[in-house]
């Protein structure tokens, strides 16, 4: 049997062997080991799927709705022979989701069907608001065109975000027509303490009987704290005296939380 003093020994070294083991497991672990992360290519942490949901920044496809397109696509306003403005008209559903450059493709085509020309752009998707996805003077040389289809040509990402547009507010809308053409002066409030910079502001025109009749889109480069500035339109068109009701559609890179 084994005396005192070597079972006490005995325990000594085994302590010490665990010491050691568990020492090397720990080093391993760490040196192995990385934190999950949003950004890792794996579905880790508390994510939903794959680098999103959860405290991830970016939201997962199950997560949205996707935009969708009023208007029936795509609307053609006429502004002399040959030249014409597009535009279709997009809903983000998401009240916390937003996107930024999603790409798209607005095509041209005639009264028989054949593609006349297409336009590429890209639309910023701001958390529960509209978008007016434009693009202005498309020169069709001698082509009529008939109709005009609106496609994005890659999904969005999207990203949560909050509301930052509450502070921006459309104080007047001034429009005139003359025998040349008309213009809009929509007038634009800063009530925030902070300043707003490079707002692209959509206008859309509408008849008595909610038809679209008229479209635009100009860029405001910056409105400061407690400020105001005009967003200036012009048509080389009247509408005579058809336009009764005007819709602002503000929009600024969506920030992300």
């Amino acid at each position: 049997m084994a005396s005192w003093s070597s079972r006490r020994k005995l325990s000594y070294a085994t302590i010490v062997i665990l010491v050691i083991v568990i020492s090397i497991a720990l080093l391993v672990f760490f040196f192995f080991y990385s934190a999950p992360t949003c950004f890792d290519g794996k579905r880790n942490g508390d994510e939903l799927d794959i680098d999103c949901g959860g405290s991830c920044v970016r939201l997962c496809q199950s997560a949205f709705l996707p935009p969708r397109q009023e208007w029936g696509g795509a609307k053609i306003e006429k502004l002399a022979d040959g030249l014409y403005n597009v535009a279709s008209y997009i809903v983000n559903p998401n009240v916390s989701g937003a996107a930024i450059d999603v790409p798209y493709k607005i095509s041209m085509y005639d009264s028989e069907g054949s593609l006349i020309t297409e336009r590429s752009g890209k639309i910023n998707l701001y958390a529960h608001h509209n978008a007016l996805a434009f693009q202005p003077a498309i020169d069709t040389d001698e082509s009529i065109p008939a109709k005009a289809i609106f496609e994005f040509t890659s999904p969005p990402d999207w990203f949560k975000s909050g509301d930052e547009l509450g502070g921006l507010v459309v104080v007047d809308k001034k429009y005139e027509e003359s025998a040349n053409g008309s213009s809009l002066e929509i007038i634009l409030e800063n009530r925030t303490l902070y300043p707003y910079e490079d707002i692209r502001v959509g206008a859309v025109l509408y008849d008595a009987e909610g038809n679209v009749i008229g479209f635009s889109q100009t860029i405001v480069d910056e409105i400061p704290p407690k400020g105001r500035e005009i967003a200036p339109f012009t048509w080389s068109i009247n509408r005579d005296g058809r336009v009764t009701t005007i819709e602002v559609l503000p929009t600024v890179e969506p920030a992300k939380i």
